[in-house]
């Protein structure tokens, strides 16, 4: 199974990408896990090291796409 992880601050731009993006990945398909970085801090330097610059973003097998704007990966420092 392919992993996928999405990353967000909570903010309501990463909480409407997580309804469109998160659920329409095939469950069969993808693991998705769900990072609240707002929250969980300690993994800001991960989603940094995937080459994520914004959130929400959604990294597939190690290739991060970002979503909208809702904010910068810096302004969750």
């Amino acid at each position: 199974m392919n992993k996928a992880i999405f990353y967000h601050a909570g903010c309501p731009v990463c909480v409407e990408a997580e309804q469109q993006f998160v659920t329409a990945l095939n469950p069969s398909n993808y693991q998705v896990e769900e990072v609240h970085l707002g929250n969980d801090k300690g993994r800001i330097s991960e989603a940094e090291a995937s080459g994520v610059k914004s959130v929400p973003a959604l990294v597939i097998e190690g290739a991060p796409f970002h979503i909208n704007f809702g904010a910068s990966i810096n302004d969750l420092k």
